[in-house]
């Protein structure tokens, strides 16, 4: 099926180490490699998409995360079915030791935010059905920045 709307295909990033960062989004993350290219790139996806993740060393092998403070990609995010989908990276990603820059409850989305071991920033979500979204009085979408309730997500884990 064809949208008649844009959507976002995909995401390719600069990282300094192709292994170490292969090793985050298939291991933690759960994408899967779907091409390599030796040293200096790789494509992961999810459900037999051919890559939703681009990563290649091409211009930064070695190199260090740009400053704080600059322009560039503020994060990707990447969206899993269900609750249960997101509490089960977030096991991983505790598992595997990488802090949390934080976690909020949108409303119409429950997120977590995360750096890549390239200070990429990373948010792994979960939609909730539109008819669940937060509306004002006037029926306008009312998104929030709420507490995400850590231990109860991971009590939801599959």
């Amino acid at each position: 099926m064809t949208s008649a709307h844009p959507q976002v295909g995909h995401v390719h990033l600069r990282v300094s180490d192709l292994d170490r960062a292969i090793a985050f989004y298939r291991d933690v993350l759960g994408f899967e490699v779907t091409q390599q290219y030796g040293k200096q790139a790789a494509f992961l996806g999810a459900g037999g998409y051919h890559h939703h993740i681009g990563l290649n060393t091409w211009d930064s092998a070695g190199a260090t995360p740009p400053p704080s403070g600059h322009t560039g990609l503020y994060h990707a995010a990447f969206l899993y079915p269900d609750r249960a989908s997101l509490a089960t990276v977030l096991g991983r990603v505790l598992d595997a030791g990488i802090p949390l820059d934080g976690a909020a409850d949108h409303g119409v989305s429950e997120a977590i935010y995360l750096r890549d071991p390239d200070q990429n920033g990373v948010e792994l979500y979960r939609d909730r059905a539109p008819a669940d979204w937060p509306r004002d009085a006037d029926g306008n979408l009312a998104m929030m920045n709420d507490r995400l309730d850590i231990p109860a997500l991971l009590a939801e884990a599959s």
